[in-house]
């Protein structure tokens, strides 16, 4: 099955130099491009892609602003920031919003395909470019903290948080903890539900502001 990918870009350019580069790709498919942030809010809800290239500047409503609408109206799509802007406010804001990676414009192509492929797969991706300072502080210093709810978990979902959040897929957890995929999925569910957390990239952060691992570039 072919990964469909959304390109949110108010550059002809990029969007275009994006397309040729999916196009190269068979498991890959483009299935709408906008140029502005409204359009890829809309463009999201009507081709449920899974996965969102989105720019962070963009006229009428912003990146940041896009990515949180996405992340509420499609919860399995995945959004992967790709900007020029790669300051730390911009990477805390998009994280914020629900992103699960960040590139910026400078990074090669094969990032970008290593970003995609990580994301569909529920892995947490940061370019070489981001320090782990900068990750670090984000996730550390600027997300509200979760209350502790650590106690309630069990042991065996302690492990599955722990091996979610280093980004691991379903098959490899299962077969690291020899359980089955569907019992992986229903850890899955409860931490999300004990947590009450909606997505793999909240169940990273709560992993790693509880120490269960840090993040390292």
């Amino acid at each position: 099955m072919k990964i469909k990918v959304l390109i949110a870009d108010d550059h002809k350019i990029m969007r275009d130099g994006m397309n040729l580069l999916m196009q190269r790709l068979e498991n890959i498919e483009v299935v709408a491009e906008a140029e502005n942030g409204q359009d890829a809010v809309r463009l999201a809800l009507e081709t449920q892609p899974d996965i969102v290239l989105m720019d962070i500047n963009m006229p009428g409503m912003n990146g940041i602003d896009a990515t949180q609408a996405i992340c509420q109206q499609n919860p399995h799509t995945r959004v992967i920031a790709l900007t020029s802007h790669t300051d730390s406010k911009m990477v805390q804001e998009m994280f914020r919003a629900g992103a699960m990676a960040f590139l910026g414009k400078s990074c090669t192509n094969q990032e970008i395909l290593t970003a995609i492929e990580s994301v569909a797969e529920d892995r947490y991706y940061i370019s070489e470019e981001m320090t782990s300072k900068v990750i670090e502080d984000f996730v550390v210093k600027h997300i509200p903290q979760i209350t502790e709810v650590s106690d309630k978990l069990t042991s065996r979902e302690k492990q599955v948080l722990k091996l979610i959040a280093e980004g691991h897929s379903t098959k490899d957890i299962a077969e690291s903890l020899n359980l089955s995929s569907k019992t992986v999925g229903a850890h899955r569910e409860n931490l999300m539900k004990k947590l009450n957390l909606h997505n793999i990239a909240q169940l990273t952060r709560y992993a790693i502001q509880k120490g269960l691992l840090s993040i390292h570039t």
